[in-house]
């Protein structure tokens, strides 16, 4: 690999075990076996590379949900493959947990941190894409604006908001059916039908 690539697998080496904030230049230089000077030239700043470092192992991550969905077998029907879907990207979450905490340390740096907001403006719009051609089979380039915008945006925020769930409280994650089942009683309920109350079991106590 080239000095770009030492480092940029150092970095990502570093954002798993020490998080965003922590990682210091030095501790990249030493996981790559770069020099620190190596950083400045190829990426401008620490925090360029680590920006590009935690871009690039979303990727991956992306890469891996589609590969499991894959194995799954992604010929199903539409209900069960966005189930399958969402059972899968709970899988990842818990195999890929420090990457996320690092994520959210980002997120909320945003306007602290030369270039991460630019980072997320650039991902955002592919991680709706790639949901739809997930979820739907629509191929990304296939997908315009307006559904990128809707189906797009209400996909990646309920990955998102099931990820936070899952860390906050893993107990009690909502499964693929429970958010295809809320989904339903939600078009349900905009198009005026009667949604009704779910009914408590008789308390035992």
């Amino acid at each position: 690999m080239s000095n770009r690539d030492d480092l940029l697998a150092g970095a990502k080496k570093v954002l798993l075990e020490k998080g965003y904030a922590r990682a210091t230049a030095r501790d990249i230089a030493q996981a790559s076996g770069v020099s620190l000077a190596a950083i400045g030239y190829h990426f401008g700043s620490k925090d360029a590379l680590m920006n590009q470092a935690m871009y690039q192992a979303i990727g991956e991550w992306g890469d891996q949900v589609e590969e499991a969905f894959a194995r799954a077998g992604g010929d199903l029907p539409a209900e069960e493959r966005f189930v399958r879907i969402y059972d899968e990207l709970v899988a990842t979450f818990d195999e890929n947990a420090a990457l996320w905490m690092a994520s959210f340390e980002l997120i909320m740096q945003l306007d602290r941190i030369p270039g991460a907001r630019e980072l997320f403006e650039e991902a955002l719009p592919q991680a709706r894409t790639g949901m739809v051609d997930m979820v739907l089979g629509i191929s990304e380039e296939n997908v315009d604006r307006d559904l990128e915008m809707s189906v797009g945006a209400v996909l990646y925020s309920l990955m998102a908001g099931t990820l936070i769930q899952r860390f906050a409280d893993a107990a009690r994650t909502p499964t693929g059916a429970d958010l295809a089942r809320g989904l339903r009683r939600l078009a349900d309920a905009l198009d005026g039908k009667p949604v009704g109350l779910s009914r408590r079991s008789p308390s035992t106590d």
